[in-house]
């Protein structure tokens, strides 16, 4: 596989390539994907075409303002030979954590700048603390949140843009 600035192998897997920026962690020398044509619709899947005309990879990447000063952009890509080979039933609890319409609201609300479970009882109105404490936990277990400050909680910016990517995959494309 070729090697295109803002890659790196991930620690824990080398056959991954994995780019993370956000507004807390940014890298440098990171160039533009490829320029586009003005009519060239899928100057994505041609660019990674033209980078990886053998082997085959699956890359998801964004960029997203959320917030005052909340901006988040991330690159992942795995080969496709590693991802039909792995485990997927590895991925089952972390993909039910989000198949639930109260955890699906808290991390709307989160990701909007709703910290706390009583913030979130209030806004969502959607059962008592103990239950949302319930659904918290679920998707503190998974990753999905995180504390930052003292029963604060904030999606982990490496997770901002893979979510926003699955809910985007969960549209079928239209």
């Amino acid at each position: 596989m070729h090697r295109r600035p803002g890659y790196r192998d991930a620690p824990a897997n080398r056959s991954s390539r994995a780019a993370t920026r956000s507004s807390r962690a940014r890298s440098r020398g990171s160039a533009s994907f490829c320029t586009p044509a003005a009519d060239d619709v899928f100057w994505v899947l041609n660019g990674i075409r033209d980078r990886y005309p053998d082997s085959g990879v699956v890359l998801f990447a964004g960029t997203a303002a959320v917030g005052p000063g909340e901006r988040y952009e991330y690159q992942y890509g795995l080969e496709t030979a590693h991802l039909l080979d792995v485990d997927w039933t590895a991925y089952a609890e972390t993909l039910a954590s989000l198949g639930n319409p109260v955890r699906l609201s808290i991390l709307r609300a989160v990701l909007g700048g709703t910290e706390t479970v009583a913030q979130l009882v209030e806004e969502l109105g959607a059962g008592t603390a103990g239950q949302i404490y319930h659904h918290v936990n679920q998707l503190l277990a998974q990753g999905w949140l995180a504390a930052h400050a003292r029963s604060r909680y904030r999606i982990p910016a490496p997770r901002v843009i893979p979510l926003l990517a699955i809910l985007t995959a969960a549209t079928g494309g239209n």
